[in-house]
Formats: structure tokens, C-alpha cells, sequence
């Protein structure tokens, strides 16, 4: 049997995405493998079919419950058997998981790095193992943006076995040294490696810089479609859940200050559609696989590009028109240095600084994100903020003169709003008590708003004009001078958004019948109450659609769909199929 038929008898798809393919085939030879696929671009399946065609048992290392959980349901509904170990299992049930395990029962295992060392659970595995999988393999670097010291344990775990398995890394983002040093620490065998391109063309990139953080939400979101809203600190976390919940939105949060318990009644009403909106910070979301998230808004800028586009990947994995929109202001700037500044990472600020770049980007930002991830890419994309137009680039080199200049007078470091109100002539005790309304400076741009003035602050400290001292104040740098007296340009957003509020996404109307649509997901909603599964692991929304423009009402004609493999269409051919029947006899 041909892997493409393998593909489609055990997961319904008619056809491998791009990289997945060579990888299987590496697998199937006993090679190594490290793949980098965006998120959303099928890394699941690189390991999850090899394990269904090698002779013995796959472990799969994952670093989250949440992940293990959704891939064993979705493993089930396909009839291929697995199961996962972790902390919230009892003796009895781990036990019985260990004896399928001793019987040959089991294809794939899942378990956390943290188990590897624990005591009896090596001991219990069989001596030959087909194949160990490493998802999120990013964590084992401590170049990576989400270090991990429990998957430097993952090398003494492979190294236990008599016959060494083979072993497959996979990864949605890594720069080039960090892909180097997972296969280094992994210590992977001259391993086949695949790295897709990053791009996620049905994902549009939008960076905002609202005056009001709090009031430009609003025009983001809406009752129906699944949305991610990350904040940086569980304060605004709670802040903007308590105003969304007050605006009546089916609202919940998450963040690591709540009990587990609460964590996990939130997580569950999310991805169980019990609520559309979830409010986070970062600690929510790796290892989700909910297929039909719509938008990912960053509330606050990440302090890396890395995390960002992880975390802005989690919209669109079915594959349908989704958004990533980053709100941005001059404040995120200071707080992320301010957050940063005790790491010992070496590479931590030239990651900052990216990040800062792509915010003040005015030229394509999937280009800038693709070129970070060493990939080239020819612009116009027309899918994101700056190709679209959704803003005026305006020259600032004038006001940025006077700011520079400005600082140099007032000597030593003050933070941004001193010195705005000193160049708006904002005459208080503090700026009498300095002098400031002596200096020719003082102010020298009365007309310009405090805002203004910030923004223009941003974008020198972006471009590395300006840097922070020890106590956040402004210090001008050597890059200055360019400005001042060497004619170089400064050039930022001006803030004019073309943007109506609640805009729906597209993807909600590319079933080309939208009734019929509604009413197959009427029919996957009550499969998965029944199941007691989330509905993407009955099918997702690209599933849903084709069914929806094909409109199958033989059993033939619905294996023809996309992502309805055997086992799947002898469970619910019936079902749907009735619904079809009983929508067109209306019709």
C-alpha cells in the first residue's frame, strides 16, 4: 500500500501537505528526522502514520496534558489505538495504560519529558520501541524562546534503550541556531531535515496602534467566532475579562495565577465552545489543537518574533481565512525591556529588537516575519496591515530632531512623559524645580498631542536612536547623529485605521451553501456532546465545508471528503448524510 493511500484508509486525506511526505518516507527507513512546519501545518500526522505502520510501540514526548488529551481523542475517532500518561492519572489507571502497553496493544503513548526519569516507567517499557517523537522540540534549547530543563533529559531516555530507536524532532519555529542545537542536544543521527516554508497564507497580519488599547478591542471581536486574546500580565488578564463580561461577551480567562481546577474549567469551555472569547496570558495555548480559532489578538507586544508567531499561528489551523492582530503602543516598548532586563540570555535584546521592528514595520510583515526565519519572500502579500493600506506613512524627521535634542539639553535620563510635557510647555513643579522651562526646547511643540510625541519616542527607540538607562530614562545613542546632522529620515504610522467594527472573518462564509453549512454543524455539535469530545475532534471546519459544497449522500461520495477516512465514515455517514437529505428535500 502507497503512503497516499495509508494516508487516506487511517486519516481520510487524499493527498500530504508540503514536507510531510519525505519526512514519513525518513521514518519508514529508520532515519531521523527533525522537521520545522508552521503551526497548522500538519506535524502531527509526520509521526502519527509511521506509528501506525512500524511494528512497535511510539512514545510521544509533549510538554502539555491539554495536547496529549486532544491527539488521543482524535487518534480514537480514527481507530488507532493510544493512549497518554501524566500527572492526573491514578495508580490504577496508569497501571492498566502499562499492561496495554506490555500486550502490544497500543500504537502511540504519550507522555510528558518529566516522566521519562520516573521511577518504574522505564523499567515497564518493552525493549524494542519503533519510534520516540519529540513534539515542541524547541524546548530543549536554551537559545529557543520556551526552554525547558526537563527535555535535556530526553537524550538519557533514548540512550537507555539496547536498540536505539528512531528518533523524529518536530518544531514550528526555530531560527537556524536554534535548529542546530536540537539536533545537537537530541543528538539526532545525520537526520533527514524538512524545513516548510513558515509562511500561513490564509492568516492576515495586522498591527494596530490604538490610543485606546481598551475601546479599539471592541471593533475585534464579536459573539460567534472563536477568538484568542493573549495580555502580558494576569492584571490585564483579569482587567479586560472583567470589561469584556460587563459587555455581556461569553467571556473566560486564564492565566497561571488561577487554581488549576479554574484553569481548567476555562481551557475545557473554550475549546468545548462553551465560550467563544478566552483572555490569556502566554502560559494558555501550546499543544491546543482547536482547528476553528478565528483571531489571536496580542493585547501587548511579546518580547520576541518566535513567541509571537507561535502564538498568532493558533489562528486558521483548519486552514480558512483567520487574523493576527497585534496591538502595539510606546508603553510595550518600555515593558519589555523592563521585563528583560535581568535574563541571562544573551540573544534576548537583538529578540526584542526584531519584534519592536516588525511592530513599526510599515513595509509587508509577512515578509519581515519569513526573512527572520531566514526564508525569503516577494512582497506585495495583500493579506496583512501595511499591504493593504491600513494606514498613512507620514515623515517625522522634523519632530524627531526636536525630541533628540530636547534629551540632550535635559541631560540626564527622564522617562517619556517628562519629556513630552517639557516639549509641550507643560509648566509644573517638577519641570520648574529641573530648569526644563529654561531650555530652548521647552515648548517647542506645544501644538502636538502627549500621545504625538510618544509615538515618535517609540519609533527612535525601535530604530535604536534611543536607548533606556538603568532607570527606564531616555539616553540618546550614537545612531542619533544620523538624525540630527547627517540627513537620515525618520518615517512612522500615522493613525488613520480603515477598519469597521466587528468584522467577521471570511472563513465563516466559504461554504458556498452557508444554510446547509449551519446545519451539518448543528450535526457535528450534538455528535460531540454525545462523544463528550470537543466538535474539531469530530471534524473541522475545512471538513465541514467540503461536505457542505459537496454535498455527499452515498457512502462513496463521502469518502470523497476531505479528512473522512473509513472508520470516521462508518461512524458518521448517517448522520450527516440524513441532514443533507433532509436540507435538500426542503430546498
Amino acid at each position: 500500500m502507497s503512503l497516499t493511500n495509508s494516508l487516506e484508509k487511517y486519516f481520510g486525506y487524499g493527498k500530504f501537505r508540503t514536507g510531510q511526505e519525505p519526512l514519513i518516507h525518513s521514518i519508514l527507513e529508520g532515519k531521523d528526522v527533525l522537521g520545522i512546519l508552521p503551526t497548522g501545518g500538519g506535524k502531527s500526522i509526520c509521526y502519527q502514520l509511521p506509528a501506525v505502520l512500524l511494528p512497535y510501540l511510539t512514545i510521544v514526548i509533549t510538554p502539555l496534558i491539554s495536547l496529549m488529551k486532544d491527539q488521543v481523542d482524535s487518534l480514537h475517532e480514527y481507530g488507532i489505538p493510544a493512549a497518554y500518561i501524566h500527572s492526573g492519572l491514578d495508580y490504577t489507571e496508569i497501571a492498566d495504560i502499562m499492561a496495554q502497553v506490555d500486550q502490544g496493544t497500543l500504537k502511540l503513548l504519550y507522555v510528558a519529558p518529566e516522566r521519562l526519569n520516573h521511577p518504574g516507567f522505564l523499567s515497564n517499557l518493552p525493549s524494542k520501541i519503533s519510534m520516540i517523537a519529540i513534539d515542541e522540540a524547541h524546548c530543549v534549547s536554551q537559545w529557543g524562546h520556551d526552554f525547558r530543563p526537563s527535555y535535556r533529559q530526553i537524550t538519557d531516555f533514548i540512550d537507555s534503550f539496547s536498540t536505539r530507536p528512531i528518533v523524529s524532532a518536530f518544531t514550528a519555529t526555530a531560527t537556524p541556531l536554534v535548529q542546530q542545537d536540537i539536533s545537537d542536544q537530541l543528538g539526532l543521527k545525520q537526520p533527514e531535515t524538512i524545513i516548510n516554508s513558515f509562511d500561513r497564507p490564509n492568516i492576515r497580519f495586522t498591527v494596530v496602534e490604538p490610543d485606546s488599547k481598551s475601546k479599539e478591542l471592541m471593533n475585534y471581536i464579536n459573539d460567534e467566532e472563536a477568538i484568542i486574546i493573549y495580555a502580558n500580565t494576569r492584571k490585564n488578564v483579569d482587567q479586560i475579562y472583567e470589561r469584556l463580561l460587563k459587555a455581556d461577551y461569553n467571556v473566560c480567562k486564564y492565566h497561571a495565577g488561577l487554581p488549576q481546577e479554574q484553569r481548567d474549567h476555562a481551557q475545557n469551555q473554550f475549546i468545548f465552545d462553551e465560550c467563544n472569547i478566552i483572555v490569556a496570558t502566554n502560559a494558555f495555548g501550546m499543544g491546543i489543537d482547536k482547528t476553528d480559532v478565528r483571531r489571536v489578538i496580542h493585547y501587548n507586544m511579546p518580547t520576541d518574533l518566535e513567541s509571537y508567531y507561535q502564538e498568532a499561528g493558533r489562528a486558521g489551523r483548519d486552514g480558512l481565512d483567520s487574523e493576527a492582530i497585534l496591538f502595539f503602543s510606546a508603553q510595550d516598548i518600555i515593558s519589555s525591556k523592563r521585563l528583560l532586563e535581568q535574563s541571562q540570555d544573551p540573544y534576548v535584546n537583538k529578540r526584542l529588537d526584531a519584534m519592536i521592528q516588525y511592530a513599526n514595520s510599515t513595509s509587508c510583515l509577512r515578509k519581515f516575519i519569513l526573512n527572520y526565519f531566514d526564508e525569503s519572500y516577494q512582497p506585495p502579500c495583500k493579506n496583512c496591515s501595511s499591504c493593504l493600506n491600513e494606514f498613512e506613512v507620514i515623515d517625522v524627521t522634523k519632530e524627531a530632531q526636536m525630541i533628540l535634542s530636547n534629551i540632550v539639553r535635559m541631560k540626564h535620563g527622564f522617562g517619556m512623559t517628562m519629556v513630552s510635557h517639557v516639549l509641550r510647555g507643560v509648566s509644573n513643579d517638577k519641570i520648574v524645580r529641573n530648569g526644563f522651562d529654561q531650555i530652548s526646547t521647552f515648548g517647542l511643540m506645544k501644538d502636538a498631542s502627549e500621545n504625538y510625541i510618544k509615538d515618535i519616542i517609540s519609533r527612535l527607540l525601535a530604530e535604536n536612536h534611543l536607548t533606556l538607562n538603568e532607570y527606564n530614562g531616555l539616553v540618546i545613542t550614537k545612531q542619533a547623529k544620523a538624525i540630527l546632522f547627517d540627513g537620515e529620515k525618520l518615517t512612522m504610522k500615522f493613525k488613520h485605521y480603515k477598519r469597521k467594527a466587528n468584522v467577521k472573518t471570511k472563513a465563516s462564509a466559504t461554504a458556498d451553501d452557508s444554510e446547509l453549512f449551519e446545519a451539518l454543524r448543528d450535526v457535528r455539535s450534538k455528535l460531540a456532546q454525545k462523544e463528550q469530545v470537543p466538535a474539531y475532534i469530530i471534524c473541522n471546519n475545512k471538513t465541514l465545508v467540503d461536505m457542505a459544497n459537496q454535498a455527499p449522500t452515498d457512502m462513496v461520495s463521502f469518502l470523497q471528503i476531505d479528512g473522512i477516512g473509513q472508520i470516521k465514515a462508518e461512524k458518521y455517514y448517517e448522520p450527516f448524510t440524513e441532514a443533507i437529505i433532509e436540507y435538500q428535500n426542503k430546498s
